[in-house]
């Protein structure tokens, strides 16, 4: 693994009602992304498909592929053609029944060099992911790409600091969050900007305690799969933050967009000598974070 400088990019995308189609997307952003200088490329999370947990519909298991799959497939021969690596998030069917929201990273050589499993699986309205989720069971991990140490998160999971932690403990230099967030449009106007303004305080407040880059992946445009429903306005809005919360790259919040920043260790390195949150952790003194809650 390198330890030198390298230069992410983050596809902010629409998704349609055809798997296909996004694939296609999906190919064609990677390469412009490719050609701009991009060496670590993230989709956002479930890019695949339109965001249907909004409902409960069994059938919609339907959309689920397998690792190895067609997405992985795909975006390996586009890694090892290009000499890039991706971060392909994805409805993972792992057995007859039994489902996850993972993405698979793929390096220069087409290989799947890893699987992460989202952890934390919200239950909200219009985000009903318990039900078609099973919770990740591989912990928090870290992956080796010819580039850097990439650490990989998603979307619900960006908003517990134990996981950016024990992520950024496995030696990552950045931790990518593919997304799919939004405004539900009957109160985007009341809180619409003070939630999109916590989604990004939280991440950016992990970049600074962890001494880290970060970088939201979302995407955008309207989707209502169920007419009777309000559907969800995603906000886009993706960003990377740097190791002091530094916001050094955003995208609007209604378009498509590739957007580009870099991962310098020797920034990180820097940074954390100056704010040595890691070294002054009392790890004696944090058994209580295991329990639910302090009765």
């Amino acid at each position: 693994m390198s330890s030198d400088r390298y230069t992410i990019g983050l596809i902010q995308m629409q998704v349609s009602t055809a798997p296909e189609e996004n694939m296609k997307k999906g190919e064609h952003f990677v390469r412009e992304a490719a050609a701009k200088g991009a060496q670590v490329i993230c989709l956002p999370e479930l890019y695949r498909s339109q965001y249907f947990c909004q409902k409960e519909d069994i059938e919609l298991f339907d959309l689920a592929e397998t690792i190895p799959g067609p997405s992985t497939e795909l975006f390996g021969k586009l890694a090892a053609e290009l000499g890039i690596s991706i971060v392909v998030p994805l409805f993972e069917k792992r057995g007859i029944g039994l489902y996850h929201n993972s993405l698979a990273v793929m390096d220069t050589d087409g290989s799947n060099v890893g699987i992460y499993r989202k952890m934390h699986i919200p239950d909200d309205p219009a985000y009903y992911e318990k039900f078609y989720f099973t919770p990740g069971d591989l912990g928090f991990k870290s992956f080796d790409t010819r580039f850097g140490k990439v650490g990989t998160l998603i979307c619900w999971d960006q908003w517990y600091p134990e996981g950016a932690r024990l992520t950024a403990l496995t030696g990552a230099t950045v931790l990518f969050y593919p997304t799919a967030i939004g405004w539900h449009p009957y109160e985007k106007e009341e809180h619409g900007e003070k939630q999109r303004d916590a989604w990004m305080t939280v991440q950016r407040g992990h970049a600074v305690a962890n001494g880290i880059y970060v970088a939201g992946v979302n995407r955008v445009g309207f989707e209502q799969p169920v007419k009777e429903q309000a559907g969800i306005q995603f906000w886009g809005s993706s960003f990377v933050a740097d190791p002091q919360g530094h916001i050094i790259a955003q995208a609007s919040d209604d378009k498509e967009e590739v957007l580009f920043a870099e991962v310098d260790p020797a920034h990180m390195e820097y940074i954390r000598r100056n704010w040595p949150f890691l070294r002054d952790r009392r790890i004696d003194a944090y058994g209580e974070i295991t329990k639910r809650y302090r009765d």
